[in-house]
């Protein structure tokens, strides 16, 4: 299934002064290498404490996990024809022994990341709904991610897109927070109560 919105956002709606146009779609072969390079510029970003020089297996993988796999896509928004935010899911690999999904077809939610001058103005969600329907027609079952509480308002955001707190980690340094949410029964609380 070919994803492709094309969305006209007035200025008005923005806390920029232009109006721009932007195009939310799946990544294409011929657009991995610049997929891939604005996915670890975001990581680094936002993890500065992790080697830069390492390639992440997905992303190493990136075609057949996101492109050819029956449970894996990932989606790019671009603005003037260059991405400026991303976001995809990648089949559940089992690895938190304490998160029981056995029978259950599961996907993790995998680097999402709108660039700073994007941000606030609901580009993440767009981006999010435009994943949960290909998910939702997909037949998968549960959405699963993890966070963490030093990332400015993630556990905040998620909680709006209508996922739950399953685990917390206590580890000092990571306190990694796990979530899921289920397609079908999903509720969007945009208050984040």
């Amino acid at each position: 299934m070919k994803l492709a919105q094309h969305l006209y956002y007035p200025a008005s709606s923005f806390t920029r002064s232009i109006a721009m146009t932007l195009t939310i779609q799946e990544v294409t072969r011929a657009e991995i290498p610049e997929t891939i390079d604005f996915a670890m510029r975001a990581r680094a970003e936002v993890f500065p404490m992790l080697d830069a020089s390492v390639l992440p297996a997905d992303l190493a993988a990136f075609e057949q996990v996101y492109l050819n796999g029956d449970r894996g896509k990932f989606l790019t928004a671009r603005h003037d024809g260059k991405i400026i935010a991303a976001v995809g899911y990648l089949p559940f690999d089992h690895r938190f022994p304490q998160l029981d999904y056995t029978g259950r077809d599961t996907v993790e939610i995998v680097r999402l990341y709108v660039m700073p001058q994007f941000r606030g103005d609901g580009l993440a969600s767009r981006l999010c709904e435009a994943l949960w329907a290909h998910a939702e027609a997909s037949g998968i079952e549960v959405l699963y991610l993890h966070t963490h509480p030093f990332l400015p308002g993630a556990i905040r955001f998620w909680e709006k897109q209508g996922f739950t707190v399953t685990d917390v980690e206590t580890d000092p340094v990571w306190n990694t927070t796990h979530m899921e949410c289920v397609p079908g029964e999903r509720q969007r609380n945009p208050e984040g109560e």
